[in-house]
């Protein structure tokens, strides 16, 4: 029986093959010359004290509808009110309720650096992200190959993207290395199973190399959370549902923030 990870790569696959086929990558370079130039989503990262990376999301295959209403242009100007430093869109539809159209509207809406979440397989992902304002975009160790993963990151770096490179044990934070990853994400959720377990961000941190820029995505609610990452070493916290919940979702990022 294929797990959640496996059945969503393959899923994305044939989405990129649609989404090609109604729009050249000579189409989307043609609209990347029209984004302005990239934000610096490394930079928001490594300011003093720990940086949020706020997430617009809708709903989750763990948790189902979480805020399947939630206006793009709302939630992310909140975010950027609060004192978020960075802000990620999901734009993947069938499981999280994303777009290519939330991530363009954010784009627009704010100031602050993007990241494009989704489950990126192909370099026309990237192509997408750069086209539709993205500043960054997420990699995932688990979805893909090391030779795959290293060809993305620099077809991303070309493109002007910071990437974020997600693991989830010892030897994906190896590969993320290996490839030349510069931010690690420790996701504490296992793609897999779904479960989450916040001891895995600090059980990774060691094996993490001294200068790169570590982010601890999933399982963080409460301000004590935040705390015990920050005095642990991690740069920066990736938070959604918790955010998501609160009906002024400026609420919930002074909460984490202190």
């Amino acid at each position: 029986m294929a797990t959640f990870l496996e059945t969503v790569v393959d899923h994305t696959r044939q989405l990129v093959d649609e989404r090609r086929a109604a729009l050249s990558e000579a189409d989307l370079r043609a609209r990347m010359g029209a984004v302005p130039r990239n934000r610096p989503f490394s930079e928001a990262l490594v300011s003093e004290g720990i940086s949020l990376i706020a997430e617009m999301k809708r709903s989750s295959p763990s948790k189902g509808a979480i805020r399947p209403d939630a206006g793009v242009t709302e939630i992310v100007t909140a975010y950027q009110d609060a004192g978020a430093s960075a802000v990620s869109v999901l734009t993947e539809p069938k499981w999280f309720g994303g777009s290519l159209d939330d991530l363009a509207e954010a784009r627009a809406a704010l100031e602050l650096p993007i990241l494009r979440k989704d489950f990126i397989v192909d370099e026309y992902q990237l192509l997408e992200a750069r086209a539709y304002g993205a500043d960054a975009a997420l990699l995932i160790v688990a979805a893909l190959d090391p030779e795959n993963l290293a060809h993305l990151l620099r077809f991303g770096f070309d493109l002007g993207l910071d990437l974020l490179v997600e693991v989830h044990d010892e030897d994906e934070v190896a590969t993320a290395v290996d490839a030349g990853a510069e931010i690690i994400g420790v996701n504490n959720r296992n793609l897999h199973s779904l479960e989450v377990d916040l001891e895995t961000s600090f059980r990774l941190l060691a094996d993490v190399p001294a200068g790169t820029t570590v982010v601890a995505e999933s399982g963080i609610s409460h301000r004590e959370d935040v705390m015990r990452l920050e005095e642990a070493g991690v740069d920066a916290i990736l938070v959604g549902e918790t955010l998501m919940r609160y009906p002024d979702p400026r609420d919930g990022v002074h909460m984490l923030l202190g």
